[in-house]
C-alpha cells in the first residue's frame, strides 16, 4: 500500500489542469470528498472542483511533506502554495484517505485551518478573527 501512496503523492505534486482527464485513474468513482468549503460525492464533482482552483487561482500546487500508511489508509501532510493577485499564499494542512479494492482513493477528506490561513486575509472579517483568537488564546 505504501507504494501506491507514493504514486498518489506523486500525482498531488505534478497535478497539472491536463491531467484532470485521467483523474478517474486515482479516484473511484463513488469518492468522497470533503474540505473546509466542499462536500461532494462523485469523481466529476472532484474534477470539478480541481478545475475552479486552477481556473481561479495562479500557480497552485502541492508539496506532500509526510505520509503514513496503515492498511489501506493514509494521512499525507502538505503544503498548499498558490498567488493570488500576485500575493503568494501557502496553506499548510492533512488528508485523511482511504482506497478501495482498485487502489483508487475513496475517501479523501482535508483538514486546514480555514480561519487562519483564507479568512484573516479578508479586510474586517480578518482582523475580528485576529482579536478572537487573541481573546481565546491560552496565557502563560
Amino acid at each position: 500500500m505504501r507504494e501506491r501512496y507514493e504514486e498518489i503523492a506523486r500525482w498531488f505534486e505534478s497535478l497539472r489542469p491536463g491531467m484532470l482527464d485521467s483523474i478517474g485513474d486515482i479516484y473511484a468513482a463513488d469518492v468522497r470528498f470533503t474540505d473546509p468549503f466542499n462536500d461532494v460525492i462523485g469523481v466529476e464533482s472532484v474534477r470539478h472542483i480541481y478545475a475552479h482552483m486552477f481556473a481561479s487561482l495562479d500557480s497552485p500546487g502541492f508539496v506532500v511533506n509526510t505520509i503514513v500508511v496503515e492498511a489501506e489508509q493514509a494521512f499525507m501532510t502538505w503544503s498548499f502554495n498558490f498567488r493570488r493577485a500576485s500575493t503568494p499564499y501557502s496553506i499548510a494542512g492533512c488528508t485523511h484517505f482511504r482506497l478501495d479494492a482498485s487502489g483508487r482513493i475513496a475517501l479523501h477528506r482535508d483538514y486546514w485551518d480555514a480561519a487562519r490561513e483564507v479568512y484573516e486575509h479578508v479586510p474586517l472579517l480578518g482582523a475580528m478573527l485576529r482579536v478572537l483568537r487573541r481573546r481565546l488564546k491560552a496565557s502563560k
